[in-house]
């Protein structure tokens, strides 16, 4: 399984998607929420894919990334985004429940990028394992997101009946608890609304060396990499999901590129290696603008209906375990 060949590398026209990074928030390096507002509709108008928006910049906490998402959503309805949150203050069970509840809210268009960090006030005092709360932020992750992808499949959304007449609102048997009693946290579930119209919210990691190319293998969608680490990322990740048993489709590498680099952009958009671009605005705001028109021109490409596709991963109910 982990040998199948990469439908990416394959002669159909391959579309690369692109996704522009925001830090929205008064620090340095980080842009106002009406900037924000700015860049989000002329990247849509340029037919950018997603945002993603960072919980980090400069040293300095954003604004929160799931309320910015969530308020950007609500106006700019084309487009994706993918939020980044840490495990630190984010209990497992609320922040899974707020990412889904976005990603049905869009139809389908959101991911959660997940960092690494320590626990949080409601999960340590229950922890199974006190001694373990700040150690191991690697294992920590890994342990996090296998409690998110079993609670946004702990509610699927075929449980709903909506039966007036028979007085049913949902079919309790196909809605099960989880019961999850790990190291760092003990979470029962399940969620108390349903899974997300593309199967689930789409799962990232942003940092193979601080968590691990195996535990990335094991349960992530995707993974973004740094532009000059893509050919060692690509190795790695393969040989990982071998490993795990994962066909190599089931995980999407997303090349970090700064947008002041535009012959490297428009290199990483030709490349069969990437399933998207990750453009890191250093740039003032009209600048990143004037950017994105001049480099990215996919106004005249279908937008798919659910992140999933844009980054040319299979359906989540062909994969998730």
């Amino acid at each position: 399984m982990g040998g199948d060949a990469d439908p990416r590398s394959s002669d159909e026209e391959k579309n690369v998607s692109v996704i522009l990074e925001l830090a929205v928030g008064e620090g340095p390096g980080q842009v106002s929420l009406p900037d924000a507002e700015r860049l989000v509709a002329a990247a849509q108008a340029s037919g950018i894919d997603a945002i993603r928006l960072v919980d980090r910049a400069g040293g300095v906490p954003t604004l929160d990334p799931s309320v910015v998402g969530a308020y950007l959503a609500g106006e700019y309805r084309r487009i994706s985004y993918l939020v980044d949150v840490a495990t630190t203050h984010n209990a497992p069970y609320n922040l899974a429940r707020r990412v889904l509840s976005i990603d049905r809210a869009t139809g389908g268009r959101v991911g959660l990028t997940l960092r690494t960090g320590v626990g949080d006030e409601v999960s340590d005092p229950a922890a199974p394992r006190p001694d373990s709360a700040d150690s191991d932020s690697a294992s920590r992750w890994a342990e996090y997101a296998e409690i998110l992808a079993a609670l946004w499949k702990s509610f699927p959304a075929e449980a709903l009946r909506g039966d007036q007449a028979a007085g049913i609102v949902a079919d309790d048997a196909l809605i099960r608890p989880i019961g999850h009693d790990g190291v760092f946290y003990r979470v029962a579930g399940p969620l108390d609304g349903p899974s997300s119209p593309q199967g689930r919210p789409v799962l990232l990691a942003d940092n193979a060396d601080a968590v691990g190319w195996d535990r990335i293998a094991g349960v992530a969608d995707a993974v973004i990499v740094d532009h000059a680490g893509i050919g060692d990322a690509e190795s790695a990740l393969a040989d990982a999901l071998a490993r795990a048993g994962r066909p190599r489709r089931e995980v999407a590498i997303l090349s970090r590129i700064g947008i002041d680099d535009p012959d490297t952009v428009r290199a990483a958009l030709a490349s069969s290696t990437v399933s998207g671009v990750v453009l890191a605005a250093h740039e003032g705001v009209d600048d990143t603008i004037s950017t994105l028109e001049d480099i990215v021109r996919k106004s005249d490409r279908t937008t798919p209906q659910y992140l999933r596709e844009t980054l040319g991963l299979p359906a989540a109910e062909e994969y998730v375990r």
